[in-house]
């Protein structure tokens, strides 16, 4: 299997450590994306993303010769896409997916499918996808009688994918029991956690369920926490106590719910079923009207300051990442700014921002009207961060303050 040459279309936060994990198991990748200067740069052994360990893995492979990035696909023996699935623009109440980017990657390696050759499409795509790649790949190319399809989607936590690639389960839904098997047996050879068969379409329906799950899961305690907060309860203590039931196992609260998943997966079950997705449409409605529950509060305890100045901790989705899509604390600074308040940032993760002013964690409190925390980075854990933060006026939108000191 290992002879086989891999292109991955896309080199964002699934496409680059797929390529980096498949080159170190001893494939040769090619890395496919369309923007020069992230080619230029996995080229020269760096990495335009912040995930743990990824930096030494890149560097690692491509000194070894073992990946290569490109702005075009090549031929290979096995076609991985790992592009980005946006929502098309409508006016209508409920965001639909767009697979167009699925569907461009398709028309590129149409022109170099052989027989035998392997298809898999990691991107979160709606039911019937796997069959759209195939029917239209087989119109381009209908002289190349055997092309092996599957869907296969990641499952892996930004922040923990080196190791969660690896190791967590995988589920290959393949368009016959013949490609099924065949790409089953690929992931096998680089992944440590159980490889499950099924059929495309069960596949494509399972990615989407995991995370309409957890959108489910997480609004009933972004509900909770604005049901405590008119009641003048502490919801994190409700919850702590809740959570003692042998049966009961309710998540942490936050700002919202951000990423390229869980923010965005729901949506795409809701669109192709919106008579029979009631609850998680309101799920989905829940986390996304949380920052501007966030931004109410804000507004109310900076009532009677003249110019308050105000520092926000956090701008990524979710601790100790840079990634910035769908991110409820970057949504609830953008509403702070246009409502003419003089924000600063605290984000880590990243250098600079185009819109607001960075600082480093370690800049004064004392010189704002008020601390707003809606990422929980591990910077603002320690026992001295934390003894800053119950000095001045702070609102913490993320738990950040509910560990002992």
């Amino acid at each position: 299997m290992k002879n086989k040459k891999v292109c991955v279309i896309g080199q964002g936060y699934i496409g680059l450590p797929t390529s980096a994990i498949l080159a170190s198991s001893g494939y040769e990748v090619i890395g496919v994306d369309k923007k020069k200067e992230v080619v230029e740069s996995i080229n020269q052994g760096k990495v335009h993303i912040v995930e743990p360990e990824l930096d030494k893995l890149v560097h690692e492979v491509v000194k070894k010769k073992k990946l290569r990035a490109s702005e075009v696909v090549e031929e290979s023996d096995i076609y991985i896409i790992c592009v980005p699935t946006p929502f098309t623009e409508t006016d209508s109440d409920i965001k639909y997916p767009n697979v167009e980017y699925v569907l461009s990657a398709a028309k590129e390696i149409s022109i170099h499918v052989k027989n035998n050759d392997f298809v898999i499409i990691e991107s979160t795509s709606p039911l019937g996808t796997t069959e759209k790649v195939y029917d239209l790949i087989k119109e381009i190319r209908p002289e190349v009688e055997k092309i092996h399809f599957a869907y296969c989607p990641e499952r892996v936590l930004p922040g923990n994918i080196i190791y969660e690639m690896v190791n967590n389960s995988r589920i290959v839904g393949g368009l016959s029991d013949e490609s099924t098997k065949l790409i089953s047996e690929f992931y096998r050879s680089f992944v440590n956690g159980e490889v499950v068969e099924t059929s495309s379409q069960l596949s494509e329906m399972c990615k989407l369920t995991e995370n309409s799950f957890r959108d489910v899961n997480i609004s009933f305690a972004n509900e909770l926490s604005m049901i405590c907060n008119a009641h003048n309860l502490d919801v994190w203590k409700l919850i702590s106590l809740a959570n003692r039931h042998p049966r009961v196992n309710i998540l942490q609260p936050g700002p919202g719910v951000g990423g390229h998943c869980i923010a965005v997966d729901p949506w795409f079950i809701i669109s192709s079923n919106p008579e029979n997705s009631k609850i998680i449409k309101t799920a989905r409605e829940i986390n996304d009207l949380k920052p501007y529950w966030v931004v109410s509060k804000i507004k109310e305890n900076l009532k009677g300051i003249s110019s308050p100045k105000v520092l926000c901790l956090g701008l990524s989705f979710k601790p100790d990442i840079d990634d910035l899509r769908e991110s409820p604390a970057l949504n609830i600074v953008e509403q702070l700014k246009e409502n003419n308040l003089n924000i600063t940032c605290v984000e880590p993760n990243i250098v600079k921002h185009d819109q607001f002013k960075l600082v480093d964690a370690d800049s004064s409190l004392e010189d704002y009207d008020l601390v707003v925390i809606l990422v929980k980075h591990k910077e603002f854990l320690s026992k001295s961060f934390k003894q800053k933060l119950n000095k001045v006026n702070a609102l913490d939108f993320c738990g950040v303050l509910q560990d002992n000191l």
